[in-house]
């Protein structure tokens, strides 16, 4: 008996997408809510009706029986917060910026500010943690959201002088984000969500799917790590940075006018930055791209805009501080693959929310509580991550599907690393003009290439061309340019850019977007 319901409690969990059913918080009212709306189905497979508030409030104070622990924790730590600056005493083990940085800050109001904002902090923590044990006060859990995402700021706003106010204040902030709308889900999210399907209308994939997200939050965690650790430098907490290939020229990039024309530091805004796509990869159902718009708008935002301001402003070290920075450029290496593996995520929430709009619904509404739609596949075809451990190699091809990877744009990625070295074989200072052109021109035919492997952003691959042409012509209008640099520009610039033509494969759907994939 004990065995069937546990195989029976397994099938569940897979029907629902494995790794979104955590533990006995959402997804018992998100079963019961899906066993509602099988009941209510006519012989065409159409709701007969809509689950009533009455229904949806007894589901909710269900789930919120199930998750009260949440609450009473996210008191816990608020208690803890407020007396941190008491425990650890802030005014011991100060440090200063690295490079002699001037902040906005004194001395004494950095460690002022620090105290009395965990202190305050973790009273409201305490407070509106305790409103959270009513049911249906989403409001309270919305701002002790906020208040994690304060603290995991405020180390960094007000330059942390003590390495433990930083550690502490970081890592609380994080749980607090996870404890509010991670692990119990968006708050009265069950008073409106609506079941539907998990593969958008005309895709064969779903890329929500938690073997789509696994790999990203595996990549946000390794991007956070890095960028702490050279944070930890900038921050003062440490007193030197390690590099393998460049010594000190790291230091020299991290200690730069560059580096200092932000008011906080860039590592440690990077590390923020990190923190919040890590965090917002666990965020949803694998059907957040109609259930959460707003919510995969704003992991796009992070990802895409932001993840190539990020990277431009990595390969221009070279460029403008004259220097190279490798943790610098692993940053940057683990922010690229995240670009094109998120893209396809926010065309089907776009194109959701574009085929409602037309249907007469409200933006506003559909961005902030999503929807249902017809057409869409109801099962999802990903193996489940579950089963990571006994077949990785299965659950490694569905997180790339929506990649391919063409020879043409794998070989135009190591044409463009060769040009980035091509001007220190050739004997060129690192800042010679000549040297910019191959460093910057090699740096964006690498990101290009990359980032046109995912099949929605493919015809991007023609900026290649462009960048192709560049660096075969560029050189020839400098003087004192070895002529063998300039003759390697012209055989690689033009294989770069005659590389760039073919489409290379398709091996998706991606509905109305197949029409911008040539």
């Amino acid at each position: 008996m004990k065995d069937d319901q546990h195989k029976e409690h397994m099938n569940d969990g897979k029907q629902e997408g494995g790794m979104g059913m955590r533990g006995v918080t959402r997804p018992m009212a998100e079963k019961q809510i899906r066993q509602h709306h099988e009941k209510m189905k006519n012989d065409d497979g159409q709701s007969k009706m809509k689950m009533d508030p009455e229904q949806r409030k007894k589901m909710l104070h269900m789930h919120h029986m199930q998750t009260l622990w949440i609450y009473w924790l996210i008191i816990l730590l608020g208690a803890w917060v407020m007396l941190s600056p008491l425990t650890f005493n802030y005014d011991i083990g100060i440090v200063a910026p690295s490079g002699g940085r001037e902040v906005w800050l004194s001395l004494e109001q950095r460690i002022s500010f620090m105290k009395w904002s965990d202190i305050i902090s973790g009273a409201l923590l305490v407070f509106f943690g305790w409103r959270g044990l009513t049911p249906n006060r989403p409001i309270s859990l919305w701002i002790c959201c906020f208040l994690g995402i304060w603290l995991t700021m405020a180390p960094l706003l007000f330059w942390s002088p003590t390495a433990v106010a930083y550690l502490n204040d970081t890592m609380v902030g994080a749980l607090i984000i996870a404890l509010t709308i991670l692990i119990p889900g968006m708050p009265n999210m069950i008073m409106y969500m609506e079941m539907g399907p998990k593969v958008p209308p005309g895709w064969t994939y779903n890329p929500s799917s938690w073997p789509q997200r696994w790999i990203m939050m595996v990549l946000g965690f390794a991007g956070w790590v890095v960028s702490r650790y050279l944070a930890a430098f900038q921050l003062g907490y440490i007193d030197s940075v390690w590099d393998p290939f460049f010594g000190g020229q790291t230091e020299q990039v991290l200690n730069s006018s560059m580096s200092h024309s932000l008011p906080i530091s860039d590592a440690g805004l990077g590390a923020l930055a990190y923190t919040f796509e890590f965090l917002m990869g666990w965020m949803g159902s694998p059907s957040r791209w109609r259930t959460m718009p707003w919510m995969v708008a704003i992991f796009g935002i992070l990802v895409i805009p932001l993840g190539l301001v990020h990277i431009f402003l990595v390969i221009s070290q070279p460029v403008v501080v004259g220097a190279w920075c490798t943790f610098c450029l692993l940053a940057a290496a683990i922010m690229l693959p995240m670009i094109p593996l998120e893209v396809d995520e926010v065309i089907a929430m776009l194109q959701f929310v574009k085929k409602k709009m037309k249907k007469g619904e409200s933006f506003w509404k559909l961005f902030w509580k999503g929807g249902t739609i017809g057409g869409g596949e109801k099962e999802e075809y990903a193996t489940d991550l579950i089963n990571l451990p006994e077949q990785p190699g299965k659950v490694f091809a569905a997180s790339v599907w929506g990649m391919s990877f063409p020879w043409t744009l794998a070989v135009s990625m190591l044409l463009g690393v060769g040009l980035v070295c091509a001007p220190g074989i050739f004997g060129v200072g690192i800042q010679e003009t000549v040297a910019d052109i191959f460093h910057l021109s090699g740096s964006l035919v690498v990101v290009v290439s990359v980032i046109c492997m995912g099949e929605p952003m493919r015809i991007g691959r023609f900026l290649n061309i462009l960048l192709g042409l560049a660096v075969a012509v560029g050189p020839w209008f400098l003087t004192n340019v070895p002529t063998g640099l300039s003759i390697t520009g012209v055989v690689v610039g033009l294989a770069i850019a005659a590389l760039a033509i073919p489409l290379g494969p398709k091996t998706q759907d991606y509905g109305t977007w197949d029409e911008y994939i040539k």
